[in-house]
């Protein structure tokens, strides 16, 4: 069963002041995200990925099309109880404690009143926040600290679906392993999550499948290693010997150079030539190595394809 499904969802905004006019912040978009996946959702700012998030979570009403959530609807109350959800820029109550507003939302979210100090207790250590800083107002908190915080509250109730738009924001490198790690352990439990970022190496470590949007559209969807296999072949060539060296910077490729060593990367298409060369002017070939295609290959080739977009 799909977790999530959207079948061709659409949204415009009125823009302007005097003469109002319609602008497309997402254009119709069809997408299945199976349950038990972690799926990332990547885009530029500006792609349409809030737009998305807030359309899923009922925020905002589609111009057009429709969404399904557990193979439900947004509005129905028991969909909504099995929902985590964790807002770009999360608003708190600063003067309450991180303990104080996570009973407040285990209240709201219909967890047992002799269930809830164990809850908070264990969420709160799950998502890394010191034991001393738990009972500290929120207001003296760090935007790391804040995000933990919000990403505490999205899993709180144990939800089958969590949505998290952006959460790596504000994390140092260590957080965001910790939050790495944690994405991950959800899905051991059996938990859907659907993360937008635009932190690639993330995505790509993380994700099942990820689907690129960029100016309100899908680019792409897919697992990471379909869609950089897709890309074309590139090899890196390392030699000994400057004598090639113009006439291989002659070739449009860029030279990487220390000492008598010379690095360059080629497409696969070049290889013979550059290695026909390099004989030719008796360098000594050290290395002919394949260049693993990447995500942000990926990534970057789909955002020349456009330009612009709304969030």
């Amino acid at each position: 069963m799909n977790a999530i499904a959207t079948f061709a969802l659409e949204k415009f905004y009125l823009t302007g002041f005097w003469r109002k006019h319609p602008k497309q912040a997402l254009k119709p978009l069809t997408l299945e995200v199976p349950e038990g996946e972690i799926f990332g959702y990547l885009g530029p700012n500006g792609a349409g990925k809030t737009t998305t998030l807030r359309l899923l979570m009922g925020l905002v009403k589609p111009t057009a099309g429709s969404s399904k959530i557990l193979n439900g609807t947004i509005e129905d109350p028991a969909i909504r109880a099995q929902i985590g959800f964790l807002p770009e820029q999360p608003y708190f109550y600063d003067y309450l404690t991180a303990v104080e507003l996570l009973t407040y939302y285990a209240q709201l979210s219909g967890v047992p009143a002799g269930e809830r100090q164990r809850r908070v207790a264990s969420t709160l250590d799950r998502v890394g926040l010191a034991k001393d800083a738990v009972h500290t107002q929120l207001r003296k908190f760090s935007k790391g600290m804040l995000q933990r915080v919000g990403i505490a509250q999205a899993i709180l109730h144990q939800p089958k679906l969590v949505f998290l738009d952006e959460p790596m924001s504000g994390l140092d490198p260590i957080g965001r392993r910790e939050v790495r790690d944690l994405i991950a352990s959800l899905k051991d439990e059996g938990k859907t999550v659907f993360f937008s970022t635009h932190i690639l190496s993330d995505a790509e470590a993380l994700c099942d499948r990820v689907a690129i949007v960029a100016n309100g559209e899908l680019r792409g969807v897919g697992a990471v290693a379909e869609m950089t296999s897709s890309l074309g072949g590139n090899m890196e060539v390392v030699w000994e010997g400057e004598g090639a060296n113009e006439a291989i910077k002659a070739l449009g490729r860029e030279l990487r150079v220390a000492g008598a060593i010379t690095r360059s990367v080629v497409p696969e298409s070049m290889l013979n030539q550059v290695l026909d060369i390099l004989r030719a002017k008796n360098a000594r070939i050290i290395s002919v190595t394949p260049v693993r295609a990447t995500l942000e290959d990926y990534f970057l080739q789909k955002l020349a394809q456009t330009s612009g977009g709304a969030d």
